[in-house]
Formats: C-alpha cells, sequence, structure tokens
C-alpha cells in the first residue's frame, strides 16, 4: 500500500487504512488553524491539570473541564452525570460473582444541542483512565452529526471516536489507559485483573500519536517520558515506520479542509 519498510511495519493493510482514512475524515472537518495551530498534545502534567480540589467530586469536576477546555470545545453546552456504581463481584473470601454487569466507563447523548456524559464513579481512583474516558466522549460530541460518516460508516463511530481523541491531543491517555493488568488486594480477596478501556488497541493508538506528532511537528521524545515503559519501544517503533512514510503524512495532508461552521460551533474560542 505505501513505501517499502526495511523494518517490519507495526500496522499494516486494513488496520493501517482505516487509520489514514480516519485522519483524512477529520482533517476534512477539524483541521485547518484548530488543529495546527490550537490543539496540543496534553501530557499528565501540573500544566495540563493544574488541579488544587477539596474532594474527589470536586476532582472529577475540574478534570471534566480541563478535558474540555484542551479539546477546544469549553463553550459547547455539555453535562456530567454519575452514573450509580458497579456491583461487588466479590461475595466472600472464596465467592466470586463470574461476568457481574459493569457500567461503561463513560457514555454519550446529545438532546436539543446539549451533550450529557456520564462517567462511571470507578474513574475516580484512576485520574488518567478519566481523561481518556472524557476525551473519547467528547470526540463523540465533535463527530456526531456530521454529513459524512467516518470510515466503514457509523457502525465504526466507537473505533474512529477512539483516534479522534488523539486527534483532540489525549492520545498518551488513550494508549496508556487502553488495557492495563494488573495485581489487586482487599480484606478478603486478592488475585489479577485486567481492564480494557476504549475500542482500539493500544498499539493502534500509539500509532495514532505517532502520526498526530508528525503532523504537529511535536518531536516524539516530548511524549515518551510519558507513555508506559511497557509501550515505549512499541511506540518507537510506530514512529520509524511513521517517518519512513512520507505518502502517509502527505495523503492526509492533503485531505480538503472544509470545516463544520455548519454542523458545530466553533472551537478555541
Amino acid at each position: 500500500m505505501f513505501s517499502f519498510f526495511k523494518r517490519k511495519p507495526v500496522l499494516t493493510g486494513e488496520d493501517l487504512l482505516f487509520q489514514l482514512e480516519t485522519y483524512k475524515w477529520l482533517m476534512k472537518y477539524f483541521g485547518g488553524e484548530d488543529f495546527f495551530h490550537n490543539t496540543q498534545l496534553v501530557l499528565p502534567t501540573d500544566q495540563f491539570f493544574p488541579l488544587r480540589v477539596g474532594s474527589s467530586d470536586e476532582a472529577v469536576i475540574a478534570t471534566f473541564a480541563q478535558v474540555q477546555v484542551h479539546a477546544g470545545m469549553a463553550k459547547w453546552p455539555s453535562k456530567l452525570i454519575r452514573q450509580e456504581h458497579d456491583a461487588d463481584p466479590h461475595l466472600g473470601q472464596t465467592l466470586l460473582v463470574k461476568g457481574s454487569p459493569s457500567t461503561a466507563n463513560g457514555t454519550f447523548s446529545l438532546r436539543e444541542g446539549k451533550a450529557y456524559i456520564s462517567f462511571n464513579p470507578k474513574l475516580e481512583n484512576n485520574p488518567a483512565r478519566m481523561v481518556a474516558t472524557f476525551a473519547h466522549e467528547f470526540g463523540h460530541y465533535l463527530t456526531c452529526d456530521l454529513p459524512e460518516p467516518p470510515p466503514g460508516g457509523w457502525e465504526n463511530w466507537e473505533f474512529a471516536t477512539d483516534l479522534t481523541a488523539v486527534f483532540l491531543g489525549f492520545g498518551i491517555f488513550s494508549a496508556n489507559t487502553a488495557f492495563s493488568f494488573q495485581q489487586y488486594t482487599n480484606t478478603s480477596t486478592q488475585g489479577w485483573r485486567s481492564q480494557r478501556s476504549g475500542y482500539l488497541s493500544s498499539i493502534e493508538l500509539l500509532f495514532a500519536l505517532a502520526i498526530f506528532c508528525r503532523l504537529k511537528g511535536i518531536s516524539p521524545d516530548i511524549a515518551k517520558p510519558y507513555i508506559k515503559p511497557t509501550l515505549r519501544k512499541v511506540f518507537r517503533q510506530c514512529c520509524r515506520q511513521v517517518d519512513g512514510c512520507d505518502k502517509l503524512i502527505n495523503e492526509i495532508r492533503s485531505a480538503s479542509y472544509v470545516g463544520a461552521k455548519d454542523y458545530k460551533p466553533a472551537r478555541f474560542e
């Protein structure tokens, strides 16, 4: 599809084509000055999240507001809603409810021009996953109601929304929280647990982040210290593939920008 790589590529075929076409779709409606001059690579630092709060509720509200600002959607009408707590799967020292229901990390709906974004209370203990979730839901807000569906149709919207979160600058958060596997211990049980967020894999999100950095002229060295150590090697491989494929970047940049003023409010105002 693209130029020959001396090293084994990270993404090929349909996976690579989806990234290309989705970036072109996003650039068509949300490129221009909003992307090249206003969008930033959001880092997990005090510069981007200068939170001084006195409670977990305040932390959630402040984080939501900061994500909205960095997405350039601070003035877009929205309301944050707390979901009900998930049921506790642990019934005792040795009893575990298999397949117990778990609420989504977040949801999005649009009613009368206002976005309603919900979040799972369990995110209060995982700020990075909270940021990634809010970025994903604002990705829904950004792209809903466009006159053109994402590549593959609206049935692919969730996958395209994962890439939209990267496009908005939150790729580090998305990649770092796409999958986790960790030990847990409480007063009665211990073991291992895994958790997924979003729809794309960490590898796909790292590749999208590599494209974002290249398009924006951002050195990958700025992102690397904030990427999980287990993912840094993959990120370097993604950057090498993107850097070695000018045709990919040039094709994304060639997308004709038409803007979204007929469908969306102005951003970064």
